[in-house]
């Protein structure tokens, strides 16, 4: 008789086999942290124009401070370099040979370097644009000019030099331009004055904007600051996410404003460069002068920028704070809630 087959024991699985038959968790993975403000909005769109707009005028402003500056700067160092001895014609007088002992005796004074007498053709040039071209200067009393160049730092004695230019030749005359010196210093004072207090309200009226343009941005935000507000973030972290916001977009519209300008300064010098000694070149240097600003002029236009964003930035860290000061007030004491301004 067979025997009656017994049921087997089970055998034990494995660690591995019993981790091979197990289904698997699918692996976590942390989500990248999205930007509490949404990157690109109307209100942020608009505060970046506006920016770039005052960012603009500013340096637009004081580019313009700075060209002037130079430019006065650059005639007063080119007229005080120089006096000029005029000898009007007398009858009888031997012009060329008064011209040359002017000349000598100018410069034995100390302080003077170089003698030029101007001859015949530079003085017809001189008078070409009243008189016209073909003049003979012998039949007209002009008279004639001997320029002499000094020494900036250690000047001559101009009464002395006026005095024995007097007593040995009659007929000169001594010009300094002490008085257009004066009136050169005095027209290019005012005219930075004006032009600095051009660019004071231009600052003024950009930091008003600025500080509206931001508060009126982030009253659009309001909520966000709540609701992180309300579920326990920090108000130093919520004003630092706006802050970074902000700065963003400040750079931005700064930038475009400030490269701008100087990108229409740059391109102003190169067109007086390349058009030398034609008509509508002369006239713009003759009104404005070389549009050359300088190493300190786009210095100042990068500062600009720099104080724009900066300004921005903080005007929007202080706007979280007082928000959220708001909120905890309304939150201690609803009553108060009507006092304070509506978002």
């Amino acid at each position: 008789m067979n025997e009656i087959s017994r049921p087997r024991a089970p055998q034990k699985q494995t660690k591995d086999q019993a981790s091979a038959t197990k289904p698997r968790r699918t692996e976590m993975r942390v989500r990248p942290m999205g930007p509490i403000l949404p990157p690109s909005n109307i209100q942020g769109n608009a505060l970046m124009v506006v920016i770039a707009i005052m960012s603009f005028l500013a340096c637009l402003t004081l580019g313009a401070v700075s060209m002037v500056r130079s430019t006065a700067s650059s005639w007063e160092s080119q007229i005080s370099r120089e006096i000029t001895i005029q000898i009007k014609p007398q009858d009888g007088l031997d012009m060329d040979a008064a011209l040359a002992k002017a000349r000598d005796l100018a410069l034995t004074f100390v302080g003077t370097k170089d003698g030029k007498i101007m001859d015949d053709a530079a003085t017809a040039r001189l008078l070409e644009p009243w008189l016209g071209t073909g003049l003979d200067l012998k039949e007209l009393p002009v008279p004639r000019l001997v320029i002499i160049t000094i020494d900036e730092d250690n000047p001559p004695d101009f009464a002395g030099m006026r005095a024995l230019l007097r007593s040995e030749v009659p007929q000169a005359f001594l010009d300094d331009h002490r008085t257009w010196v004066d009136r050169l210093v005095s027209m290019a004072h005012t005219t930075v004055l004006i032009g600095t207090g051009v660019l004071v309200l231009v600052f003024t009226a950009m930091i008003l904007t600025v500080i509206f343009a931001t508060r009126g941005a982030l009253s659009g935000n309001r909520h966000i600051v709540e609701v992180l507000h309300f579920v326990g973030a920090e108000s130093g972290f919520v004003a630092t996410e706006f802050q970074k916001h902000f700065l963003k977009i400040s750079l931005k519209g700064s930038a475009a404003g400030g490269v701008l300008a100087a990108l229409l300064f740059a391109t102003a010098n190169l067109w007086q460069s390349n058009s030398l000694a034609t008509p509508e070149s002369d006239q713009a240097t003759a009104l404005f002068g070389t549009f050359t600003i300088g190493f300190s002029g786009y210095l100042g236009i990068l500062a600009t920028m720099i104080v724009i964003a900066l300004l921005t930035t903080l005007t929007a860290r202080f706007t979280v704070m007082r928000t959220i000061d708001e909120i905890d007030l309304i939150r201690s004491d609803p009553a108060r809630s009507d006092g304070l301004p509506s978002s």
